[in-house]
């Protein structure tokens, strides 16, 4: 998920960066304030007679996929021991860009963390306004609502109401995900990071739910994971065909915008027979497809299938996976890629 640092401990670094840049790490000082200043340790939420029972409840869950998570996941547990409720939907909203015409992200540097393949706003006002800053200069964009992200274990981020509204399944892979970040991160690297906390929180979901003997809901998750997938390897090979189209030689931009929008048209008519209520929401304002929302999805899944196998050679050792993952950080990304299994990147 979205990604920061403590942002105090970058402050001798605004005096160095143009007057837009200067507000966004201000706007980012202030969003973790905020977040720090209505922290509360999760004992006192329980204790509260204010706090609505099934806040509660969803707690009681996340303390014990902490304890999990330390105990059979080897995860770091430093966060999600505290409660935020910030009143609104999001944390944070993620700003995507993309050319016209390219596959190819936009990226924005940041001190420690290197390059990142989004712009994130704690005010939503703020994303907007950078979005349309960036579609004046002709990128395709996208603005997503976060319900969660991470710190990378360099702070305690604390539990969010945003996020508290997923089913059990889905709120353990979202902890296990973010947890995940705090044990392997490599700046500069969003793809590679993000499958990797992909693929482990999703098995990290499965040994959960086997553990508690649920295996019903084991059954539903696999299959939600199912459909889930073929939606996603939908629009990786729509990716594809664009990268195609761009290749190729146009009579005139007009031309070129409408052979790109044949291909989104073709992706969301074969997504509705793969599924009428995608789970990725595919369906969801269709006019919003683009190349840069379709890079969201390829930061996410592109590699998991690569991670999957390396922890199955394993053998299903988590500590052993870990310290593979781990030992990569030296590599380039075309290096860690081929390790993968999957074709360099084009971005």
């Amino acid at each position: 998920m979205m990604k920061t640092r403590n942002w105090f401990a970058l402050l001798p670094l605004l005096s160095l960066c143009a007057c837009s840049t200067v507000q966004f790490y201000t706007q980012a000082v202030s969003g973790q304030s905020e977040i720090w200043r209505k922290s509360r340790p999760n004992a006192a939420a329980l204790g509260d007679p204010s706090v609505a029972e099934k806040v509660k409840q969803r707690l009681r869950l996340i303390e014990e996929l902490r304890a999990f998570a330390a105990s059979d996941l080897h995860l770091p547990t430093k966060s999600f021991g505290k409660y935020c409720d910030l009143k609104r939907p999001y944390v944070v909203w993620v700003v995507y860009a993309a050319p016209e015409f390219s596959t190819e992200s936009k990226k924005w540097w940041y001190p420690l963390v290197g390059s990142l393949k989004y712009r994130g706003f704690f005010n939503e006002k703020d994303a907007t306004v950078e979005a349309a800053r960036l579609k004046k200069k002709g990128f395709d964009v996208f603005i997503g609502g976060v319900e969660a992200y991470s710190t990378l274990g360099y702070l305690a981020d604390p539990v969010l109401n945003t996020f508290l509204h997923r089913a059990d399944p889905e709120l353990a892979e979202l902890i296990f995900h973010e947890l995940t970040h705090a044990k392997v991160f490599i700046p500069g690297d969003t793809d590679f990071n993000e499958a990797f906390a992909t693929a482990n929180a999703q098995d990290g979901v499965r040994r959960w739910l086997r553990a508690r003997g649920n295996l019903s809901v084991l059954s539903e998750y696999e299959a939600h994971l199912k459909k889930n997938r073929q939606v996603i390897q939908l629009m990786l090979d729509t990716r594809e065909k664009l990268r195609g189209v761009y290749a190729g030689t146009h009579p005139s931009v007009e031309t070129e915008r409408l052979d790109k929008q044949r291909v989104f048209d073709g992706m969301l008519k074969q997504a509705r027979v793969i599924s009428p209520r995608a789970p990725t929401h595919i369906h969801h304002l269709p006019q919003s497809w683009n190349n840069a929302r379709l890079n969201t999805v390829a930061t996410y899944y592109t590699m998991v299938p690569g991670f999957e196998r390396l922890l199955k050679e394993k053998g299903g050792d988590l500590e052993a996976f870990h310290h593979e993952v781990a030992s990569m950080r030296k590599l380039t990304n075309e290096q860690r890629m081929k390790i993968l299994g999957t074709p360099p990147n084009h971005d």
